[in-house]
């Protein structure tokens, strides 16, 4: 795969209160919560993550609703809809939300941005706030998280997901979507997900449904080759101590036996999925870089 690279945008100075105490701290909480043996203090992740409730009643120009998938295997999806505009069908943003594949839920307090700002900066992409900014019905996926359920547990769920709304495309429900108008969205682990959703939607035979744009925020791939940065960046927020730990998260993920290049981590790599013919969405991905400086430095980002 080849993408363009742009470079018009000048560096940004971290925001303290969000970015920097995130990177600096959010690690640490991260790597107690994973044991030694690859089993997880869900409890501790938990209490991190709190959770919103559902509004059928308008809060800032937006209703939502849960649908269920199949709760034997706790799949659902959370639907934002804007009530500012009835008159025409709405496009939707299917999106799958990050947290390492270990944690993450679709109705946690930071994708529900009618909170307050705090919940807003600890969320790329908050939910609520895209369905009223861009009019469009968002569908946020709950998938069942590793280390208790492997690939591509996720990926089964996440595709459900997307399969269900086109079963039930015509369901009161639903009758301001435009499904033929989906553009998949992922954040983190999410954008890997989102990745591989578009990549096997046209193997759905949907009906309704088509995958018209795929956006990908800096998602979670990896490789067994170390990158320029990650040497060159050392020990630090975005450094060698980071995308180390990012090993212990795949191994708790991935079937036991395959390494970093495994096509569900490395998706450019030897043994990545070929997309041509496979009727891959035009894609936006959004990356940053960071240059050595941390919360006391005026650490910056490039992006």
């Amino acid at each position: 795969m080849s993408a363009a690279v742009s470079r018009k945008n000048p560096l940004q100075n971290l925001p303290w209160k969000t970015c920097r105490l995130l990177m600096e701290f959010g690690s640490p909480l991260f790597r107690a919560a994973m044991r030694p043996n690859m089993t997880l203090n869900r409890r501790l992740l938990t209490l991190s993550d709190p959770k919103a409730a559902a509004f059928s009643k308008p809060k800032n120009g937006v209703v939502s609703f849960d649908a269920a998938v199949d709760p034997s295997r706790n799949v659902w999806f959370r639907l934002f809809t804007t009530t500012t505009n009835t008159s025409a069908k709405l496009p939707v943003i299917f999106f799958i939300h990050g947290g390492s594949y270990i944690f993450g839920v679709a109705d946690s307090f930071g994708l529900d941005s009618s909170y307050s700002r705090l919940a807003r900066q600890f969320s790329a992409a908050s939910c609520r706030r895209l369905a009223r900014q861009l009019s469009a019905a968002v569908v946020s996926v709950n998938y069942r998280l590793s280390p208790e359920h492997k690939f591509p547990s996720q990926l089964r769920d996440a595709l459900d997901c997307l399969k269900y709304l086109d079963d039930h495309h015509s369901d009161d429900a639903f009758s301001c979507a435009d499904v033929s108008r989906c553009f998949v969205v992922g954040e983190s682990a999410g954008g890997n997900l989102a990745h591989h959703v578009a990549l096997e939607a046209g193997e759905l035979e949907l009906k309704k449904v088509r995958v018209v744009g795929l956006v990908s925020i800096q998602p979670f791939f990896g490789a067994e080759e170390r990158t320029e940065s990650e040497i060159r960046l050392g020990r630090g927020p975005l450094g060698l101590d980071s995308t180390d730990w990012c090993w212990p998260t795949w191994r708790a993920v991935l079937p036991d036996g395959p390494d970093r290049d495994h096509p569900f981590v490395n998706v450019s790599g030897p043994n990545a999925v070929d997309i041509s013919g496979r009727g891959y969405p035009d894609t936006l991905c959004f990356i940053g870089g960071w240059i050595r400086g941390g919360i006391g430095g005026g650490g910056t980002v490039s992006g």
